[in-house]
């Protein structure tokens, strides 16, 4: 009877592997970056038709603009942090545990990968907006280029339309029966130089200014002296007026930008939060065998 040796076993000594092995599951991470950004095009896209939806335009007045701004923010709010929870969550939960650490640094590391999810969505979110405002300046550009090679076929008195000045400066020599040959057109330019040059300085047009406009708009509209110094200091008042309309707009424009760039950075972190705790969620889930009966059922 022969005596067969048995073959020799081979053992794996994986404690090294494991040493080796990345924590970080990119797979899992690059599954959630891309639900989470899938998630947030459609309710953005379901949220703009909504939006879309309330809008009136046979109606004169329309809704307030507080109160579409609060809307718009506040669904942007909920698009953000919803959607990087899921994210956040799907990451968790396929994420492959490596069973060499307690739970507490188990949940730690579920949650690095939410965090993870929640930094390469915000990437991406901000390279595709630079795209687009990259993509709006090139065609604002060329818009720009096309009305430069349009102008420079036209007269030269055409270019004084673009003095923020012209309609004032028109105001002054408007007249019921103007001269048959009569030609403004050196005193309106003369006009807007002292306009501009007032509005270098505190916007008062000094008095010896204010009687040489009187003069000229009296000697070209045919009104009386009193006539054309009432006409002069009410165009004054109109420049003053559209000024102030100016600096109102930019005074607004100033302060929603902040709170736009607040509530941005807020919105940012609150969702950065939340794909942390919804992926620590998701490795729970993940080790407890946990299935949503009630949701995915077998057909």
């Amino acid at each position: 009877m022969s005596m067969v040796d048995p073959a020799p076993v081979a053992v794996v000594d994986t404690s090294s592997t494991r040493e080796s092995a990345s924590y970080v599951d990119w797979s899992a991470i690059i599954a959630g970056i891309v639900f989470a950004s899938a998630i947030s095009v459609v309710l953005i896209s379901f949220g703009s038709a909504i939006g879309l939806n309330f809008l009136d335009f046979n109606s004169r007045e329309g809704a307030p603009g507080i109160l579409i701004g609060i809307a718009a923010a506040s669904w942007f709010l909920w698009v953000q942090v919803s959607s990087l929870m899921a994210g956040g969550y799907l990451a968790g939960r396929l994420r492959r545990r490596h069973f060499d650490a307690t739970e507490d640094e188990s949940d730690v590391r579920d949650g690095a990968h939410g965090l993870i999810v929640w930094a390469g969505a915000t990437v991406l979110g901000v390279m595709i907006a630079i795209g687009g405002i990259g993509a709006a300046a090139s065609t604002a550009g060329s818009v720009i280029s096309t009305a430069t090679n349009a102008a420079s076929n036209v007269a030269e008195g055409t270019a004084d339309a673009l003095d923020p000045n012209a309609y004032f400066t028109d105001m002054l020599f408007r007249t019921e029966q103007p001269a048959a040959n009569g030609n403004t057109e050196a005193s309106s330019a003369e006009a807007g130089r002292i306009f501009a040059q007032a509005a270098l300085g505190d916007g008062t047009v000094p008095e010896e200014d204010l009687t040489y406009l009187s003069n000229v708009v009296a000697a070209n509209t045919g009104l009386t002296a009193e006539e054309a110094r009432a006409r002069v200091d009410r165009v004054i008042v109109e420049i003053d007026a559209a000024k102030q309309r100016a600096a109102e707009a930019a005074r607004i424009a100033r302060n929603t930008a902040i709170i736009a760039a607040f509530l941005l950075a807020a919105t940012t972190l609150v969702a950065a939060i939340g794909a942390y705790w919804a992926a620590q969620k998701g490795g729970n889930h993940r080790d407890e065998n946990t299935v949503f009966t009630d949701i995915f059922r077998r057909f």
